[in-house]
């Protein structure tokens, strides 16, 4: 098995499913006792939070491609970004490192692809939403992307970093994201990418009615076979 490098702690919340999904996959693939080899370095969200509110997006980039860097130093064969929002620099890390990248889209568009789904909704912090740097991975596999309207993305955005990030799950947010996705799916949608590693704590199958794509369990499910 090769060992998976893991850029996480944007936020630890959804980093610690990452590292529960790669160890579950990996024992369901090969039984017994069984468990994942993977290296992870954890930066400090609160530095990366103040870089994507200020728009100061190169340096993000370069704090996660020296991480990424260390990741690669550690023995990683190949590398994950365990966030959504930070795909924005996938680039510049992927230039940083001589270990293949999984890009998390691709996974995805992969994932929503198999199930039939050409019209899908989008829901992730408001950088993913409404910055080119995703939907646009997500188009050049001919999937058509549809978000939240202006009132919907604020919402989804605001429980994300004041709610999810510090493990807060409340009923009301949950009933709040299922009024987004049936907008969305009245809006025409198939089926619903949860694009925010954070959503799958608060959100799943059972909140839509169209099939929903959680990106953290599609880019672990990925990372398990490219490993094996």
């Amino acid at each position: 098995m090769k060992t998976i490098g893991l850029l996480g702690g944007m936020s630890w919340e959804s980093t610690a499913e990452y590292y529960r999904l790669l160890n579950e996959l990996t024992r369901e693939r090969l039984g017994g006792l069984h468990s994942a080899k993977c290296v992870l370095h954890s930066v400090d969200f609160a530095e990366i939070e103040q870089l994507q509110s200020a728009g100061r997006w190169q340096e993000a980039g370069e704090l996660l491609a020296a991480a990424a860097r260390s990741v690669e130093a550690a023995g990683a064969d190949l590398l994950l970004i365990c966030t959504n929002t930070m795909h924005k620099v996938a680039d510049q890390v992927a230039a940083a490192i001589g270990i293949p990248l999984l890009h998390l889209a691709d996974a995805t568009a992969e994932a929503v692809l198999a199930a039939g789904v050409e019209r899908v909704g989008l829901l992730g912090t408001a950088f993913t939403m409404e910055q080119d740097f995703y939907r646009e991975r997500l188009a050049g596999h001919g999937l058509e992307v549809i978000v939240p309207d202006a009132a919907g993305r604020e919402l989804v955005h605001r429980v994300i970093y004041q709610e999810l990030c510090l493990g807060v799950v409340r009923e009301e947010s949950r009933a709040a994201y299922r009024g987004v996705i049936a907008e969305l799916v009245a809006a025409g949608a198939q089926g619903v990418i949860l694009g925010c590693t954070e959503i799958e704590l608060l959100v799943g199958a059972e909140d839509s009615p169209v099939p929903v794509f959680p990106t953290t369990r599609i880019h672990a499910s990925a990372a398990v076979a490219a490993a094996l």
